[in-house]
């Protein structure tokens, strides 16, 4: 009987959980279908709003924007993130130690520090350049606040998450295998590939997929550092400064959709993947 009303108290508590995470998303995607832009009552049934947003140039180009300084950042941190878990990985236990503390420091480091920090260095960047341009005639870009420093920044704070991500995947590894590859034939470069790499790729995709997620969903480090560009977060907190479009809404639920359904395929290919491994 104890047993019994315990799991029900899990059950509410669940409930109860998942309601306070998710309650403010189905309100938000209701309301993106309200036939009218009250954000109290529900008037009627349309997808209005979703034909406006898909012909708002604005916030169309600023998707286009992000996507590309999403996938761009991503790729890159994930390459050299994975090359630097390999590299810490085969450390001394105290250089070890040392390299995933300073590591760590840009994941806790509050967004505005980080925001503010790289602003700077873009501008101490800048005035270097325009100080060689006058200094020896030379005719270097001096304002490249933009797409190279949105994917610069977007780099630096994804980095981290790849290397603590593929990092506990290297240390289970059984060395062995590598060393097995050897004994059989393989050089170096063919055991990497095709040994070490197949075995490090649920993690790498992992990696992959969280810089995906939080380059595109990224604003305080986007805002010091993309100039006049602007990236879909900056463009949703422009529009919302005055009132919130239904616009918004409908832009939301999308990309929350999207990124639900990025989540689920990933889950699923792993859970498939464990099968076959099984």
């Amino acid at each position: 009987m104890k047993r019994k009303h315990f799991r029900m108290i899990q059950r509410v508590y669940l409930v109860l959980i998942f309601s306070f995470m998710y309650m403010p998303i189905a309100i938000m995607a209701a309301f993106s279908f309200n036939q009218s832009k009250s954000r109290t009552l529900f008037t009627g049934f349309t997808f209005k709003w979703y034909k406006s947003l898909f012909h708002n140039e604005m916030i169309l180009r600023a998707l286009g924007l992000s996507l590309v300084v999403a996938f761009s950042s991503a790729v890159f941190a994930t390459v050299v993130g994975t090359m630097a878990a390999i590299g810490i990985n085969a450390m001394g236990k105290r250089s070890r130690a040392v390299i995933n503390n300073i590591s760590y420091m840009p994941v806790v480091n509050p967004e505005i520090i980080t925001g503010v920090s790289l602003m700077l260095l873009f501008v101490v960047m800048k005035d270097g350049v325009a100080f060689l341009n006058a200094r020896f005639g030379l005719t270097l870009p001096e304002n490249f606040f933009g797409l190279p420093t949105l994917i610069i920044a977007h780099i630096s704070f994804n980095l981290p998450y790849v290397i603590f991500n593929v990092a506990p995947k290297l240390r289970q590894m059984d060395i062995r295998l590598y060393e097995a590859a050897l004994d059989l034939g393989c050089n170096p470069k063919q055991a990497f590939f095709k040994v070490i790499l197949p075995e490090l790729m649920p993690a790498i995709l992992s990696a992959f997929l969280i810089c995906l997620t939080y380059s595109i969903d990224d604003f305080l480090i986007s805002y010091f550092t993309s100039g006049t560009t602007q990236t879909l977060p900056i463009v949703i907190y422009s529009m919302t400064r005055k009132k919130v479009s239904p616009e918004i809404n409908a832009l939301s639920t999308v990309m929350f959709l999207s990124i639900l359904a990025i989540i689920l395929t990933s889950n699923y290919l792993d859970s498939r993947r464990d099968r076959r491994e099984r």
